[in-house]
């Protein structure tokens, strides 16, 4: 079993930057991918990141590319999204999550979701 937690959401204005964070514990998967979704209400779940285990592959949507960095640290036991010129779109609550699949966007094929973090973006 591996225990998410994420953390770093909050209120900014946009064009401000933010980063979170997604703390893992439990049995480790070391060829698992860990992604990053959000949902806003009364839409469907987003796929935003992944990164692969060893870090050194990544995938985003498009939506985010070139503002978002997903990245992890070297224990390999968090993962980080840096949020930059985040804009009011970009609300929602942010979920990480595992997956054996390289590469997927697909959030049924993801596992292990922690509980969410709030992010607002308004000024």
């Amino acid at each position: 079993q591996v225990h998410l937690v994420e953390s770093g959401g909050r209120w900014v204005q946009p064009g401000s930057s933010l980063r979170l964070s997604c703390a893992s514990s439990g049995r480790t998967f070391s060829n698992y991918a860990t992604g990053w979704f959000r949902q806003a209400p009364g839409k469907e779940r987003e796929f935003i990141a992944t990164i692969k285990w060893s870090g050194d592959n990544t995938d985003y949507s498009d939506s985010v590319t070139g503002r978002f960095t997903i990245s992890r640290n070297n224990a390999k036991t968090t993962v980080y999204l840096q949020m930059n010129n985040v804009k009011s779109e970009d609300t929602a609550v942010y979920y990480c999550a595992v997956t054996p699949v390289w590469i997927t966007q697909r959030p049924t094929e993801y596992y292990f979701w922690g509980q969410g973090t709030q992010v607002t973006v308004s000024s």
